[in-house]
């Protein structure tokens, strides 16, 4: 079942084989996104189940008008939102006019840090910059796109993600 659309097919047709292949594909590379957005393995594991579970139940929506992967993706960051919009995590927010922006003067390069490093750092940001620095820095999102799914003003979301680069500089300071 090495082939996208027949594996597509069996997941559609509730094949398990089909649906255990897909899992053991992308579960890991998935796990690694949930971990950005959550707080523990625990709650990872939760936001992987939830989503893989919306995978299977969604499948027949997918049209195959880009990769399979970036389709179930998109799935578990929708689930991991869903989660931290649950938890009322995100509701920590700040205006941007309230803001300084000493971090554009004083940025530290990435370099030498290792993943598992930057994960611990991001884990320990506040929820709502932890969220917005994901969806912005990693995932690629534009402000726009990261206000609307996380229902918060755009201002919102550029001061979160300005509070997260200052807290990380702050936290990779301590910590090197």
């Amino acid at each position: 079942m090495k082939d996208e659309r027949t594996l597509v097919e069996g997941c559609r047709n509730k094949d398990r084989i089909a649906q255990r292949t897909l899992y053991e594909r992308f579960a890991g590379k998935m796990f690694a996104v949930c971990q950005r957005y959550t707080r523990s393995r625990f709650e990872a594991e939760d936001v992987l189940q939830e989503a893989f579970i919306k995978v299977f139940s969604q499948i027949h929506t997918f049209r195959y008008d880009c990769p399979l992967e970036a389709w179930i993706k998109r799935v578990v960051i929708n689930t991991a939102i869903s989660y931290l919009r649950k938890e009322k995590a995100y509701l920590e927010q700040a205006d941007i006019d309230n803001h300084t922006d000493a971090v554009a003067e004083n940025e530290t390069a990435l370099s030498g840090i290792q993943y598992q490093q930057l994960l611990s750092l991001v884990r320990e940001l506040p929820p709502g910059c932890q969220s917005v620095f994901n969806l912005y820095a990693i995932e690629g999102y534009q402000h726009n796109e990261i206000a609307e799914m996380l229902g918060i003003s755009e201002g919102t979301s550029k001061s979160q993600y300005a509070r997260a680069k200052q807290l990380l500089q702050a936290k990779m300071l301590e910590s090197f």
